[in-house]
């Protein structure tokens, strides 16, 4: 659908998720941030409050969620036309492929401004920083199991490990590279 962001799209899905459990009162934008934080962050940039709120009240305009009626903090739901808009969005039209934004690729393009001890350590604390996420992501994969309704999530997780095993060889090689330069 044209004018909705992909971040738009990405709440909405969490939001149908949530309305698919049987116990579901709806997602407060806190919970939703939660939800957010602990599944979009491995493979998408997790929105900040102000976003989810942004696009809670776009969604809203749109019919694609309401509000739970209760007390507290205001809870939302996916309509079925939020349902419906997102399947459409899944499935029709180009997904596009992925921009390689890489704060360590970016430095280390520049590094003849750098020293070889310096590319060195940056490159060695993002091999640190790839095992820890990688362990959080095992978590992650080990806590879905082979659920068959978290099938897919199961294979995110996959792809996810994968990635990073790969990011871990690719650094560890260019590491090896970086110490035969002059």
């Amino acid at each position: 659908m044209p004018g909705l962001p992909p971040n738009a799209y990405a709440l909405l899905g969490l939001l149908v998720f949530d309305s698919n459990s049987p116990d579901s009162e709806g997602m407060t934008g806190y919970e939703l941030k939660q939800r957010a934080d602990f599944t979009l962050r491995y493979y998408w940039v997790s929105p900040a409050m102000s976003q989810i709120y942004s696009e809670l009240r776009r969604l809203s305009a749109e019919g694609f969620v309401s509000e739970v009626p209760g007390e507290g903090p205001t809870r939302y739901r996916a309509t079925p036309e939020g349902a419906a808009s997102l399947q459409t969005w899944l499935f029709q039209g180009e997904v596009g492929f992925p921009v390689l934004k890489h704060p360590v690729a970016l430095r280390l393009l520049m590094g003849r401004l750098s020293t070889p001890e310096q590319l060195q350590g940056m490159l060695a604390q993002h091999l640190d920083d790839l095992a820890d996420r990688r362990a959080d992501l095992q978590g992650v994969r080990d806590m879905l199991g082979d659920d068959h309704a978290r099938r897919y999530a199961a294979l995110v997780a996959d792809w996810g490990l994968a990635y990073y095993d790969s990011e871990t060889q690719i650094v560890t090689d260019l590491r090896s590279r970086l110490d035969t330069m002059d």
